[in-house]
């Protein structure tokens, strides 16, 4: 089994992928994003680094879904290999960010990659508003995320919404993350967990 959870910078999927583990007995698997070489370099300079930050994402997150699609394990996932594609390196191209050449290269690669991997069994896409994203940033204090660019954020949330309206991969739950506090919240939590039982098992 093997839950993912995908939403813009600051939405909240580390935490509710800590939380969800603890409750529900499965794995987590994080981003790990204190271990890119690339991602403080990124935020200073955008368009230098973006190819290399998207080429290190791609190859991290084809390894790590290689090493449990076929185990028996129970998974849930902090973000997916699917937005490194549909959401930021389309994005980096279409604001000069990434060149067509470049982008090109990697949407090549991505292709040649995802036909190896199976899409999760749920995918829970955590929506939430620029203001929401933002103070969730601020809330965590990470140095190379403060000068992230609202308009970026903006483009961000477009990009997912495009693509989790055309999702056909498998089931899918949008949680509003305006309306919801999981982590301060117990109920918020519960609510949370009775929707994905009701996905996964069908139960009403």
């Amino acid at each position: 089994m093997h839950i993912a959870i995908v939403g813009n910078i600051g939405a909240g999927k580390t935490t509710l992928t800590e939380l969800l583990a603890k409750h529900l007995g499965y794995e987590p698997l994080f981003e790990g994003v204190e271990d890119n070489p690339y991602l403080e370099d990124f935020y200073s300079d955008m368009k230098r680094w973006s190819f290399n930050l998207q080429i290190y994402f791609l190859n991290s997150r084809f390894k790590q879904g290689m090493e449990f699609q076929n185990d028996d394990k129970k998974i849930i996932q902090d973000r997916t290999i699917y937005e490194d594609a549909y959401i930021f390196a389309e994005n980096l191209h279409e604001m000069g960010l990434m060149t067509s050449r470049d982008y090109e290269n990697y949407r090549a690669v991505f292709d040649n990659i995802t036909a190896f991997i199976k899409p999760p069994d749920l995918l829970i896409y955590l929506k939430g508003s620029v203001p929401t994203l933002v103070n969730n940033i601020q809330k965590r204090g990470r140095e190379y995320e403060a000068g992230i660019r609202l308009d970026y954020l903006s483009k961000l949330n477009d990009k997912y919404k495009k693509w989790i309206e055309g999702y056909k991969l498998g089931k899918l739950l949008v949680l509003d993350m305006d309306k919801l506090d999981f982590a301060n919240k117990p109920d918020d939590l519960g609510f949370i967990i009775t929707s994905i039982d009701r996905e996964l098992n069908g139960l009403f």
